[in-house]
């Protein structure tokens, strides 16, 4: 059963693992032609999106992937894929906005901003292969204790809120930053996030490796 210092334990895992803060100059690079206000839109959908799924497989991912056949090694590759894509984007910014351009007279501002919310920054950079893991060994600890199942709801309430408030406080980071040290960081960051993608596709073919070779 989880008690209050299990859950505090729980808590401080799964935002060690979303690492909203850490995530904050990624958020201004991937959102650096949007509004204030559509910024803070998509700071609330990325957030809100991250909630459900992590609330999702906080009860019911360790019986969907099983069902499905899907490892945990699958989802950290899948992830790290995901995320090098991201990356390569940030690095190659100008192409990435030349896209965003040619397609600006289908998507409004809002749209766009919906549509970074959802990828990549719900998923995978919120809700990605690390917290998604850590939410189905969570359900595995308060399987059948339904106290517990409710307070692992409520621990990623909070951490999606804190992550939230942290990419809401993103905009006074960008007033300090200026446009060169906001160039300086996307790029910066984007190797950060191509190197964090290898280490995840990695950690899931030794998984892999593992596996097969103890069977």
């Amino acid at each position: 059963m989880f008690v209050t210092d299990t859950a505090i334990s729980a808590f401080t895992t799964l935002f060690a693992i979303l690492n909203p803060v850490g995530l904050i100059p990624i958020f201004l690079a991937l959102t650096e032609k949007l509004t204030a206000a559509e910024r803070r839109l998509a700071a609330l959908w990325a957030a809100g999106i991250a909630c459900l799924i992590l609330i999702f497989f906080s009860q019911l991912g360790g019986a969907v992937i099983a069902q499905l056949g899907i490892s945990l090694p699958a989802f950290r590759i899948a992830g790290g894929l995901m995320i090098f894509y991201t990356a390569f984007e940030m690095m190659f910014s100008d192409n990435r906005q030349a896209r965003q351009n040619k397609s600006a007279e289908q998507a409004s501002g809002r749209e766009e901003a919906k549509a970074l919310a959802t990828f990549p920054l719900a998923i995978p950079l919120l809700a990605g292969p690390g917290a998604i893991t850590a939410c189905i060994l969570l359900e595995r600890q308060a399987k059948g204790d339904l106290v517990a199942q409710f307070e692992l709801i409520g621990v990623i309430l909070v951490a999606s809120a804190l992550s939230l408030g942290c990419f809401l406080a993103a905009e006074h980071v960008d007033r300090l930053l200026g446009k060169t040290g906001k160039m300086v960081l996307t790029r910066l960051f984007g190797v950060l996030l191509a190197a964090l993608a290898v280490q995840f596709v990695a950690d899931g073919v030794i998984a892999f490796a593992g596996k097969a070779g103890g069977a």
